[in-house]
């Protein structure tokens, strides 16, 4: 863990609580966990986990949810939490308090290129941020201008993720993001939001990757895509073989992705 974030715990703590992670997430502070899911709006119901492995729900409101996956030995994490870079910075943060090896980000992602079909999984090569939230984590001052700059993962810990998924006959795409801070009004932008020539557009990945580094810890981010601008494949109202298509990468694939890089 970096010195920032042993800084952001420390004035977190300051004028809140210990333990903000047991209270918000009902997780442990004594368990070393294989991995922390992280995933706005996605519980392991959802993604119909609970037909192949042991989940508890340890904690769960309209916007926040805390759950344990188990199989084979294997005990995961997962916090689900609303959309937007804010809310991805805040509860990963709390999480500062817990032991996992290693995170797993979950999303939706937007195609704004039409090679990207319904259900395809992908992972960023970089993300733009296009949220004012990532300015609390990138510059010295909120007033540092560092909006629509490039965040890039780790990309040896990346490449190890699609080699391992490969042998279990998936194919995660490597493609570019940006991240707007709206869903709705991204489309009255989205000339704007092409001219930087990202493949996928989505809220988050930009926080979680600034988040990762502070972390230490390899951290990847798994997107299914729900829609796409470019092909005219609607985020709501999907044709059923396009519904089909997506419950298929989200699951199907997706919750095998997590079960099989939760244990390497």
């Amino acid at each position: 863990m970096k010195e920032k974030l042993k800084k952001i715990m420390d004035t977190f703590h300051k004028y809140n609580s210990e333990h903000m992670a047991a209270l918000t997430f009902g997780l442990s502070e004594d368990i070393l966990y294989d991995a922390l899911v992280i995933a706005p709006s996605f519980t392991p119901y959802k993604l119909g986990m609970d037909k192949t492995c042991k989940v508890t729900t340890l904690k769960e409101g309209a916007y926040l949810g805390g759950y344990l996956v188990e199989k084979d030995g294997l005990n995961i994490a997962w916090i689900k939490l609303g959309s937007s870079a804010g809310n991805t910075i805040d509860h990963m943060a709390l999480c500062a308090e817990l032991k996992f090896k290693r995170m797993i980000f979950i999303g939706a992602v937007g195609g704004l290129k039409p090679e990207f079909e319904l259900g395809d999984i992908c992972t960023p090569t970089y993300s733009i941020s296009g949220s004012y939230a990532d300015t609390y984590l990138m510059g010295e001052s909120i007033r540092d201008n560092t909006l629509f700059s490039k965040v890039y993962p780790d990309m040896n810990y990346v490449e190890e993720v699609i080699s391992l998924c490969k042998t279990k006959g998936y194919d995660i795409k490597k493609a570019s993001v940006f991240c707007t801070p709206s869903i709705a009004l991204e489309y009255m932008h989205l000339d704007e939001i092409r001219s930087f020539d990202t493949d996928l557009i989505e809220m988050e990945t930009s926080s979680f990757y600034l988040m990762t580094d502070l972390f230490e810890i390899p951290g990847i981010a798994l997107l299914v895509v729900s829609d796409n601008s470019a092909s005219g494949a609607a985020l709501v109202g999907r044709t059923d073989t396009q519904q089909r298509q997506f419950d298929r990468g989200r699951m199907e694939v997706l919750p095998d992705m997590i079960l099989t890089i939760s244990g390497c």
